[in-house]
């Protein structure tokens, strides 16, 4: 689709004048039309990639979004650890002595704090998705098992995923 106006206003150039000449320099221009879009074409396709990649034009943008996720999801584990807090202190009964609220509180503390400090490195990423992996092929072998209910093992395969998702999105 490119230089395709260009060469079709070249190409209506006339051969011949009204008084019956050629039409001058038209070879010349029908020849500069074609050289103009093929180094358009050319130049401009082979180049362009490497000088996007050279400039990096997206790369603070990326920063942007990361550092953005990072603060949001901070920010949420914080804010619910806080609010489950006030409630857990305020409240009449003897939640003090509910072991599930305290089990919660405490995952929401450390919630919190985990995303502070670097709990997990490449290594650390490298073994939990090799286990996730152990994981789908033992429920692929279990799921040869007639007795086994398919959809327990396809939610079970999707819980996998969606935390293998979450542990690639760590940095």
């Amino acid at each position: 689709m490119r230089g395709v106006v260009s060469l079709a206003a070249a190409l209506s150039i006339p051969l011949y004048l009204e008084n019956g000449k050629m039409f001058p320099q038209r070879d010349l221009i029908l020849f500069i039309t074609f050289v103009v879009i093929l180094l358009t074409l050319v130049i401009q396709g082979l180049t362009l990639p490497f000088i996007i990649r050279k400039i990096k034009p997206f790369k603070n943008l990326d920063e942007d979004i990361e550092d953005s996720r990072t603060k949001i999801k901070l920010g949420l584990k914080t804010h619910i650890y806080e609010q489950l807090k006030i409630k857990y202190e305020n409240e009449d009964c003897n939640l003090k002595e509910n072991i599930a609220m305290q089990r919660i509180l405490k995952y929401w503390e450390d919630q919190s704090k985990a995303q502070e400090t670097k709990w997990i490195d490449e290594d650390i990423k490298d073994v939990l998705i090799e286990i996730f992996e152990l994981q789908r092929i033992y429920l692929s072998e279990l799921n040869k098992d007639p007795e086994i209910d398919e959809d327990l093992i396809r939610q079970q395969i999707h819980q996998i995923d969606l935390e293998e998702e979450r542990i690639k999105y760590i940095k």
